[in-house]
């Protein structure tokens, strides 16, 4: 095996998605698979634009934002290592309504979606994950909808960076006040107010573009219970056996 071909091996299976399946199933999807860089700020598809590639995330963050004519994009739902952006395809829809924003340059697999259409038809246990992750990541959607109309943004940031940390396995990410003030739909001040809530309380660092967890633990009990909910809804999806 190539170190090429072993790299692309190591990086597919960080990310959960594809080590769910059988490995017989991996290993035919694995030649279909590019290892890539994903840059802060990359868009990977825009709405009702054709999605051209599906990507694996393995230590990033992708944001799936809904744009409204004459307002900012605001963030509905966070993808990461626990699946995969580019989703509708599964479902014979070639189009996303979402614009997909890459949150820190990291690393992807990336196949075509031409060829991903034909491996979904013949597999019913990438289907099987596919479907499971879609559940889980409208699951999400919905309870953060419910989060933004009902919690601080204090509590709302606390749960961002705790989800953010999840996906990018990292305690550590590039993300301004700004950034940040965009993704939760709040202005600018609102977030600093609320970063520096929980930096005087040592439960994270802000300095430079990039923000640190230092205690999660607390963190968590900072953050509104929708974290906990959105955890279940993914810890409860059952997982294929290999």
């Amino acid at each position: 095996m190539s170190r090429r071909q072993c790299n692309r091996d190591e990086a597919s299976i960080a990310n959960s998605l594809l080590a769910s399946l059988p490995r017989a199933e991996y290993r035919r999807l694995l030649a279909g698979l590019d290892l890539v860089t994903l840059k802060f700020g990359e868009v990977l598809h825009e709405p009702g634009a054709p999605i051209r590639y599906v990507y694996f995330p393995i230590d990033r963050v992708i944001a799936l934002l809904t744009t409204v004519p004459g307002h900012q994009a605001l963030k509905i739902g966070l993808i990461g290592h626990e699946g995969m952006v580019g989703s509708p395809l599964a479902l014979g829809v070639r189009s996303s309504p979402r614009r997909a924003l890459v949150q820190g340059t990291g690393t992807a697999m990336r196949m075509k979606s031409s060829l991903f259409r034909k491996e979904i038809r013949g597999s019913k246990p990438l289907q099987q994950a596919v479907y499971r992750f879609k559940h889980a990541l409208i699951g999400q959607i919905a309870q953060s909808a419910a989060c933004k109309q009902f919690h601080s943004v204090k509590a709302r940031l606390a749960r961002y960076l705790l989800m953010t940390g999840d996906r990018a396995r990292s305690k550590e990410f590039r993300l301004t006040h700004e950034f940040l003030a965009r993704m939760l739909g709040v202005r600018r001040a609102g977030v600093t107010i609320a970063a520096g809530a929980l930096e005087k309380r040592k439960l994270i660092k802000c300095g430079r573009g990039r923000i640190t967890i230092l205690d999660r633990q607390r963190l968590g009990a900072a953050s509104c219970e929708c974290y906990q909910i959105i955890k279940r809804i993914y810890d409860d999806s059952p997982r294929a056996k290999g």
